[in-house]
């Protein structure tokens, strides 16, 4: 199956120093406020996902959510999960260690389009 969100080495790094520090981690893509519409990163279940969230995928044991209105937009984009040096304005969890995430986007392929891997709702989680 295609994955739909994908991670690069670099943010690995970081997620893996931000796990050591504060435990299990989330994502939840931003849809425009403050930092722009970048991947803001939490402590699992510190952000409060609703039946207006989808979960795109699992990226390093992190959970990886969009609202549904969002989603629309995004629906035939692979996301790639990046960092690069400096401050973002979210309240993203990596903010204080000088790096931020980012997100490269790319159209699916048709055949890719076939055989994608399901989103997830907040009914198929439990925190």
């Amino acid at each position: 199956m295609t994955s739909r969100v994908l991670l690069t080495n670099e943010a690995k790094g970081l997620i893996h120093e931000l796990r050591g520090r504060f435990g299990p981690l989330m994502f939840h893509q931003s849809g425009g406020c403050c930092d722009g519409s970048s991947p803001m990163c939490f402590e699992k279940g510190e952000f409060r996902l609703g039946g207006s969230d989808v979960r795109l995928g699992i990226i390093d044991d992190c959970e990886f959510w969009m609202s549904k209105d969002q989603f629309e937009y995004w629906q035939h984009t692979q996301l790639t999960i990046d960092i690069t040096k400096g401050r973002g304005s979210s309240f993203s969890i990596e903010i204080p260690t000088g790096y931020r995430f980012f997100i490269h986007s790319r159209l699916f392929t048709d055949a890719e389009l076939l055989d994608l891997e399901p989103v997830g709702f907040i009914e198929d989680v439990s925190y």
